[in-house]
C-alpha cells in the first residue's frame, strides 16, 4: 500500500522518528508460491503482481504457469481463500490430475509459509515512502530478487511456519 508500513526504529536521543506522507488506499495485489524440490530440496519463491484484485481466473493462469515449471506431482498447500475455489480453479485442477489440493484450516496463517514471505517484504519496506503503485511495483520486484538469491531466507520461510516438520522441509 501507499501507506507505509510503520516499525520500531532508531532515532536521535529525544527526538522522535517520523515519517510523513499523502494518506492514499493506492496498493498493488499479489500471488506467491513457494516450491520445495522433494530430491534436491531446493526452495522456490513464484509471485505475480497486479493493478486490480486477484480473481479466481488469476489464480488459474498462475497455477498453469506454475505447473509449467514445476515437474511430477504438485501438492499445493491453500487457504480457504474465495479466489482459491472459483470455476476456473476448478476447471484447471480437473485438467492436471498431477496437482494435488491440500487445505489449511479455516484461519491458519501461522502454517503458511507465504505469510512468512509477506512479513520479510514488510520488514524490509518498513518506515519506507512510496511516490505512486509504480514505486511499489518496483520494490516489491526488487524485494522477490533479494528474497530468491538466498536460499537461506527461502528456507527459513518453510522452517518457521509452524507446518510439521516434513511438510516444512
Amino acid at each position: 500500500m501507499l501507506i507505509p508500513t510503520r516499525r520500531r526504529t532508531w532515532g536521535l536521543r529525544g527526538r522522535t522518528p517520523t515519517t510523513r506522507y499523502n494518506y492514499q488506499h493506492g496498493r498493488i495485489s499479489a500471488l506467491a508460491a513457494l516450491s520445495v524440490s522433494a530430491r534436491r530440496k531446493q526452495v522456490g519463491l513464484y509471485v505475480r503482481f497486479q493493478q486490480d484484485n486477484f480473481t479466481a481466473v488469476h489464480v488459474a493462469n498462475f497455477l498453469r504457469a506454475l505447473l509449467q515449471h514445476l515437474r511430477g506431482p504438485v501438492i499445493l498447500l491453500w487457504d480457504r481463500g474465495r479466489i482459491h475455489k472459483g470455476s476456473a480453479v476448478g476447471e484447471l485442477r480437473g485438467a492436471y490430475p498431477r496437482l494435488q489440493v491440500e487445505w489449511f484450516p479455516a484461519y491458519a496463517p501461522e502454517l503458511n509459509p507465504v505469510e512468512q514471505v509477506w512479513n520479510d517484504f514488510r520488514g524490509h519496506d518498513a518506515n519506507r515512502l512510496f511516490r505512486d503503485k509504480r514505486h511499489i511495483r518496483q520494490t516489491l520486484h526488487a524485494d522477490t530478487r533479494r528474497v530468491r538469491r538466498s536460499a537461506t531466507k527461502l528456507r527459513s520461510f518453510l522452517t518457521s511456519s509452524d507446518l510439521p516438520e516434513p511438510l516444512a522441509w
